[in-house]
């Protein structure tokens, strides 16, 4: 089956053929738990009817013009989304790569209005920003940029969670023009900053007039127990961008600005042939009501606490967890050791999970779960990584 499809995934051993909120079945009728909602993606869970109908409507209706023309839900979505994050314009993509590829485009366009001949960005080891060329760049993961080269210039490195490191790049490099990091690094693992991070970041990028990009790709759209995870810290992002949960699987990526960023992008500057077209407007436009009319980012915030005080009571005490860690439904169990072979079991044991970082067992459930499916993934979860340590 996978003989005429090119060798970049490595898929575990399943067809999923139909899935019903937090459970998929697959072609042999077997069913599964998904702790993982497509990577943060499917928050209201599989086949969600408002999802559902206002793709079967749109579709009906129309499902592309161009950008040369308005496009009525586009412009709805861009005044929702502005008015939750507190920005003021909007550009949609088809990815969060390419969200991220606006940002950078915007840092650099700011700086070159500066008169800075090489503008340049910090970003952070451990994160992760998409694989274009330029994200994955910015990306801190050498395995993702190898065989790429040559990178794309303008970026420098720092430590994640690190203000000294930043205020030692300023000093020694005048083309700084923005900070790009992600508010919770995901695929790293799950490392949530300490408390004065974000904030450490938001005094320096206003004293130096930097650009601060948060990159909510996997953060935003309720999954952390916030609409996005900068509320946490109390600041504004110059810049942030969005994918993942925002469409529930339709393709739809946001770079969202406000202030002198918002203005930065002029006719000619940044395009898409598919970005923003009714049909993924009218999903993710979908996502936004439904998740407001059942107030899924306070359930978030509460599931996740399940999860953490489940894990610390069933795991807590096991030789070999290093850690217990998550904000909102985001949620690492640390090892001691590689356990990348936990996807295979796991899947055997009717449970998606995901291991990321070599040895941090990663749950991205749904938002919509009930207490109930709750408690059987930590049971699930818990049992499976006993075993494995003993």
């Amino acid at each position: 089956m996978t003989d005429h499809l090119m060798q970049n995934y490595l898929p575990l051993p399943v067809t999923f053929e139909k899935g019903e909120g937090a459970w998929l079945w697959d072609t042999e009728g077997k069913k599964y738990l998904d702790g993982l909602a497509g990577v943060a993606v499917c928050g209201l869970g599989h086949a969600h009817p408002a999802v559902t109908r206002a793709l079967c409507d749109q579709a009906a209706t129309l499902v592309h013009t161009s950008n040369w023309y308005h496009i009525a839900r586009q412009e709805a979505l861009a005044e929702r989304l502005t008015a939750l994050a507190g920005m003021d314009r909007g550009f949609f993509s088809n990815s969060g790569a390419e969200a991220n590829e606006a940002a950078i485009k915007l840092a650099r366009l700011h700086g070159h209005g500066k008169d800075i001949d090489k503008p340049t960005i910090i970003v952070t080891e451990g994160s992760f920003h998409g694989r274009t060329l330029a994200t994955l760049t910015a990306t801190g993961n050498r395995k993702v940029q190898a065989g790429f080269e040559p990178l794309v210039q303008g970026f420098v490195r720092a430590p994640y969670d690190d203000l000294q490191a930043i205020e030692t790049i300023a000093s020694n490099n005048n083309e700084v023009v923005a900070v790009m990091v992600e508010p919770v690094i995901g695929e790293g693992g799950i490392q949530i900053p300490d408390a004065g991070y974000l904030q450490g970041l938001r005094q320096i990028c206003d004293a130096r007039g930097w650009l601060l990009i948060l990159d909510e790709i996997q953060t935003g759209v309720g999954r952390t127990g916030k609409w996005f995870a900068f509320e946490h810290a109390s600041i504004q992002p110059d810049i942030m961008t969005l994918a993942k949960g925002l469409g529930n699987g339709v393709p739809i990526g946001a770079c969202l600005a406000r202030g002198e960023a918002a203005e930065l992008f002029q006719p000619g500057h940044h395009g898409s042939t598919f970005g923003g077209n009714p049909l993924v407007c009218a999903a993710a436009l979908a996502v936004l009501d439904t998740m407001e009319k059942e107030k899924l980012v306070e359930r978030a915030s509460q599931l996740g606490q399940q999860f953490i005080e489940g894990f610390q009571a069933t795991l807590a005490h096991v030789d070999g967890v290093v850690e217990i860690r998550g904000q909102g439904l985001m949620i690492a169990i640390e090892l001691d050791r590689p356990c990348g072979e936990l996807m295979n079991t796991a899947l055997q044991a009717g449970l998606l999970i995901n291991v990321t970082a070599t040895q941090v067992v990663r749950l991205l459930p749904p938002l919509i779960l009930t207490d109930a499916e709750a408690q059987q993934l930590i049971d699930g979860v818990s049992k499976l990584i006993t075993d494995f340590l003993n």
